[in-house]
Protein backbone atom coordinates (compact mmCIF):
# COMPACT_ATOMS: atom_id res chain seq x y z
CA UNK A 1 0.00 0.00 0.00
CA UNK A 2 1.25 3.38 -1.29
CA UNK A 3 0.62 5.62 2.39
CA UNK A 4 3.69 7.77 2.31
CA UNK A 5 2.82 11.41 0.97
CA UNK A 6 6.07 12.57 0.05
CA UNK A 7 6.06 16.35 -1.07
CA UNK A 8 8.72 18.88 -3.02
CA UNK A 9 8.75 22.56 -3.34
CA UNK A 10 10.70 25.72 -2.96
CA UNK A 11 9.38 29.42 -3.03
CA UNK A 12 11.68 32.38 -3.33
CA UNK A 13 10.76 34.81 -0.99
CA UNK A 14 12.60 37.57 1.45
CA UNK A 15 12.88 35.48 5.43
CA UNK A 16 14.50 38.17 7.49
CA UNK A 17 15.47 35.40 9.90
CA UNK A 18 16.22 31.95 8.70
CA UNK A 19 17.31 30.66 11.93
CA UNK A 20 14.06 31.76 13.69
CA UNK A 21 12.06 29.93 10.89
CA UNK A 22 14.35 26.96 10.93
CA UNK A 23 13.36 26.60 14.83
CA UNK A 24 9.32 26.88 13.81
CA UNK A 25 9.42 24.80 10.57
CA UNK A 26 11.92 21.59 12.45
CA UNK A 27 9.49 21.86 15.66
CA UNK A 28 6.91 21.04 13.16
CA UNK A 29 8.42 18.74 10.88
CA UNK A 30 9.56 16.76 13.86
CA UNK A 31 6.65 16.90 15.69
CA UNK A 32 4.77 14.66 12.48
CA UNK A 33 7.86 12.58 12.47
CA UNK A 34 8.46 13.55 9.04
CA UNK A 35 11.79 13.01 7.29
CA UNK A 36 13.27 14.89 4.76
CA UNK A 37 15.46 17.87 4.22
CA UNK A 38 14.22 21.74 4.44
CA UNK A 39 16.74 24.13 3.32
CA UNK A 40 16.54 27.89 4.01
CA UNK A 41 18.16 31.36 3.12
CA UNK A 42 17.13 34.77 2.98
CA UNK A 43 16.20 33.40 -0.51
CA UNK A 44 13.32 31.39 0.55
CA UNK A 45 13.05 27.62 1.70
CA UNK A 46 13.22 24.70 -0.46
CA UNK A 47 12.06 20.89 0.68
CA UNK A 48 11.42 17.56 0.61
CA UNK A 49 9.12 15.51 2.96
CA UNK A 50 7.78 12.31 3.67
CA UNK A 51 5.39 11.44 6.21
CA UNK A 52 1.61 10.56 6.61
CA UNK A 53 -0.92 12.50 5.12
CA UNK A 54 -2.04 14.23 8.03
CA UNK A 55 1.38 15.33 9.37
CA UNK A 56 2.08 16.51 5.51
CA UNK A 57 -1.08 18.63 5.98
CA UNK A 58 -0.19 19.98 9.14
CA UNK A 59 3.60 21.02 8.10
CA UNK A 60 1.85 22.89 5.29
CA UNK A 61 -0.60 24.75 7.91
CA UNK A 62 2.59 25.97 9.63
CA UNK A 63 4.31 26.91 6.99
CA UNK A 64 1.53 28.86 4.93
CA UNK A 65 1.20 30.23 8.05
CA UNK A 66 4.51 31.75 7.91
CA UNK A 67 5.31 35.35 6.43
CA UNK A 68 5.68 35.71 2.95
CA UNK A 69 4.83 31.68 2.52
CA UNK A 70 1.10 31.87 2.14
CA UNK A 71 1.67 30.84 -1.87
CA UNK A 72 3.48 28.01 -0.78
CA UNK A 73 2.82 25.09 -3.25
CA UNK A 74 4.01 21.62 -3.21
CA UNK A 75 4.37 18.60 -5.66
CA UNK A 76 2.68 15.40 -4.57
CA UNK A 77 3.38 12.05 -4.73
CA UNK A 78 3.03 8.07 -3.24
CA UNK A 79 5.06 5.82 -2.04
CA UNK A 80 5.05 2.49 -0.14
CA UNK A 81 7.86 3.63 2.55
CA UNK A 82 9.67 6.98 3.40
CA UNK A 83 12.58 7.12 1.16
CA UNK A 84 14.69 9.34 3.87
CA UNK A 85 16.25 8.27 6.95
CA UNK A 86 16.32 11.30 9.11
CA UNK A 87 14.95 14.91 9.02
CA UNK A 88 17.45 18.05 8.30
CA UNK A 89 16.44 21.25 8.49
CA UNK A 90 19.58 23.89 7.87
CA UNK A 91 19.92 27.36 7.21
CA UNK A 92 22.08 28.08 4.19
CA UNK A 93 23.67 31.04 2.08
CA UNK A 94 21.35 29.92 -1.01
CA UNK A 95 18.49 27.70 -1.67
CA UNK A 96 20.09 26.72 -4.56
CA UNK A 97 23.71 27.64 -5.18
CA UNK A 98 24.18 29.72 -7.84
CA UNK A 99 27.00 31.97 -6.81
CA UNK A 100 25.66 34.42 -8.65
CA UNK A 101 24.56 36.96 -5.68
CA UNK A 102 22.92 39.32 -8.40
CA UNK A 103 20.45 37.29 -9.27
CA UNK A 104 17.46 37.58 -6.87
CA UNK A 105 14.25 35.56 -7.86
CA UNK A 106 12.74 36.39 -4.34
CA UNK A 107 12.46 40.56 -5.96
CA UNK A 108 10.83 39.32 -9.20
CA UNK A 109 10.39 35.67 -10.98
CA UNK A 110 11.18 35.34 -14.58
CA UNK A 111 8.62 34.43 -17.16
CA UNK A 112 7.63 30.57 -16.62
CA UNK A 113 5.41 28.82 -18.96
CA UNK A 114 3.12 25.92 -17.55
CA UNK A 115 3.45 22.41 -18.81
CA UNK A 116 0.55 22.05 -21.25
CA UNK A 117 1.87 25.01 -23.08
CA UNK A 118 5.38 23.47 -23.52
CA UNK A 119 3.92 20.07 -24.52
CA UNK A 120 2.30 21.89 -27.42
CA UNK A 121 5.15 23.98 -28.76
CA UNK A 122 6.85 20.70 -28.79
CA UNK A 123 4.17 19.28 -30.75
CA UNK A 124 3.98 21.70 -33.25
CA UNK A 125 8.26 22.69 -33.31
CA UNK A 126 8.38 26.09 -32.40
CA UNK A 127 6.67 28.67 -30.04
CA UNK A 128 3.06 30.45 -30.63
CA UNK A 129 5.15 33.12 -32.68
CA UNK A 130 6.52 30.88 -35.20
CA UNK A 131 10.44 30.69 -33.23
CA UNK A 132 12.06 27.72 -33.26
CA UNK A 133 11.49 25.98 -29.54
CA UNK A 134 14.92 24.86 -27.44
CA UNK A 135 14.98 22.89 -23.95
CA UNK A 136 17.57 23.73 -21.86
CA UNK A 137 18.28 21.09 -19.12
CA UNK A 138 19.93 23.37 -15.99
CA UNK A 139 20.40 20.18 -14.34
CA UNK A 140 24.29 18.53 -13.24
CA UNK A 141 25.51 15.56 -15.97
CA UNK A 142 24.39 12.16 -13.95
CA UNK A 143 20.57 13.31 -13.36
CA UNK A 144 20.51 14.12 -17.35
CA UNK A 145 22.19 10.98 -18.15
CA UNK A 146 18.86 8.97 -16.30
CA UNK A 147 16.04 11.34 -18.02
CA UNK A 148 15.45 14.47 -20.20
CA UNK A 149 13.44 16.06 -22.96
CA UNK A 150 14.30 14.78 -26.57
CA UNK A 151 16.98 16.86 -28.13
CA UNK A 152 17.66 18.83 -24.98
CA UNK A 153 20.32 21.13 -24.44
CA UNK A 154 23.42 19.49 -21.86
CA UNK A 155 26.28 21.46 -21.15
CA UNK A 156 27.14 18.51 -19.02
CA UNK A 157 27.40 20.60 -15.77
CA UNK A 158 28.75 18.87 -12.59
CA UNK A 159 27.45 21.27 -10.44
CA UNK A 160 24.79 24.23 -10.47
CA UNK A 161 27.11 27.20 -9.94
CA UNK A 162 28.52 25.91 -13.04
CA UNK A 163 26.07 27.22 -15.58
CA UNK A 164 26.93 30.84 -15.12
CA UNK A 165 30.05 30.11 -17.53
CA UNK A 166 28.85 27.74 -19.44
CA UNK A 167 26.35 30.06 -20.76
CA UNK A 168 28.64 32.59 -21.47
CA UNK A 169 30.77 29.98 -23.72
CA UNK A 170 27.37 29.41 -25.50
CA UNK A 171 25.34 31.89 -25.48
CA UNK A 172 25.61 32.72 -29.25
CA UNK A 173 24.08 29.12 -29.91
CA UNK A 174 20.28 30.47 -28.04
CA UNK A 175 19.82 33.27 -30.68
CA UNK A 176 17.12 33.76 -32.40
CA UNK A 177 14.89 30.71 -30.41
CA UNK A 178 12.68 30.32 -27.77
CA UNK A 179 14.50 28.62 -24.84
CA UNK A 180 12.77 27.14 -21.75
CA UNK A 181 15.03 26.06 -18.98
CA UNK A 182 14.09 23.15 -17.08
CA UNK A 183 14.76 21.31 -14.61
CA UNK A 184 13.82 18.39 -11.32
CA UNK A 185 11.11 20.85 -9.60
CA UNK A 186 11.78 24.23 -11.42
CA UNK A 187 14.07 26.31 -8.83
CA UNK A 188 17.21 25.71 -10.64
CA UNK A 189 15.78 27.05 -13.64
CA UNK A 190 13.76 29.48 -12.23
CA UNK A 191 17.38 31.30 -11.44
CA UNK A 192 19.01 30.12 -14.30
CA UNK A 193 16.30 31.73 -16.51
CA UNK A 194 16.89 35.01 -14.34
CA UNK A 195 20.16 34.83 -15.23
CA UNK A 196 19.84 34.06 -19.02
CA UNK A 197 17.65 36.80 -19.24
CA UNK A 198 20.49 39.42 -17.42
CA UNK A 199 23.02 38.16 -19.88
CA UNK A 200 20.84 39.39 -22.86
CA UNK A 201 18.84 35.89 -23.99
CA UNK A 202 16.08 37.82 -25.35
CA UNK A 203 13.76 34.60 -25.37
CA UNK A 204 13.68 32.96 -22.15
CA UNK A 205 11.18 31.11 -20.15
CA UNK A 206 11.35 28.84 -17.05
CA UNK A 207 9.23 25.53 -16.94
CA UNK A 208 6.56 26.20 -14.44
CA UNK A 209 7.40 23.22 -11.57
CA UNK A 210 9.69 21.10 -13.72
CA UNK A 211 9.78 18.17 -14.74
CA UNK A 212 7.69 16.44 -11.66
CA UNK A 213 4.69 18.93 -12.82
CA UNK A 214 5.47 18.20 -16.57
CA UNK A 215 5.17 14.42 -15.75
CA UNK A 216 1.81 15.36 -13.34
CA UNK A 217 0.40 17.18 -16.26
CA UNK A 218 1.14 16.16 -19.39
CA UNK A 219 2.19 12.22 -18.93
CA UNK A 220 5.80 12.66 -19.71
CA UNK A 221 5.03 13.62 -23.57
CA UNK A 222 8.54 14.26 -25.43
CA UNK A 223 10.60 12.73 -22.08
CA UNK A 224 13.08 9.77 -22.59
CA UNK A 225 13.53 8.27 -19.48
CA UNK A 226 12.90 9.06 -15.65
CA UNK A 227 13.48 12.02 -13.54
CA UNK A 228 16.11 11.71 -11.26
CA UNK A 229 15.62 12.31 -7.38
CA UNK A 230 17.26 13.21 -4.12
CA UNK A 231 16.33 11.02 -1.66
CA UNK A 232 15.91 6.79 -1.40
CA UNK A 233 13.42 6.10 -4.74
CA UNK A 234 16.55 7.71 -6.55
CA UNK A 235 14.30 8.49 -9.93
CA UNK A 236 10.71 8.36 -10.51
CA UNK A 237 8.89 7.27 -14.21
CA UNK A 238 6.11 10.01 -16.09
CA UNK A 239 3.32 8.45 -13.39
CA UNK A 240 5.60 9.83 -10.42
CA UNK A 241 6.27 6.14 -9.55
CA UNK A 242 9.60 4.68 -8.67
CA UNK A 243 11.05 3.99 -12.01
CA UNK A 244 13.50 1.24 -9.44
CA UNK A 245 13.37 -1.53 -7.27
Amino acid sequence: MQDILNISGYLFTPVSDPHALREVLHEAAGAGGLKGTVLLAHEGANLFLAGRGSAIGGFLAVLRAQPGFESFEAKRSWSAEVPSRKLLVKVKREIIRMDQPAIRPQQGRAPSVDARTLRRWLDQGHDDAGRPVVTLDTRNAFEVDCGSFEGAIDWRLSKFSDFAAALQARKQALEGKTVVSFCTGGIRCEKAALYMREAGVEQVWQLEGGILKYFEETGGAHFRGECFVFDGREALDASLQPARG
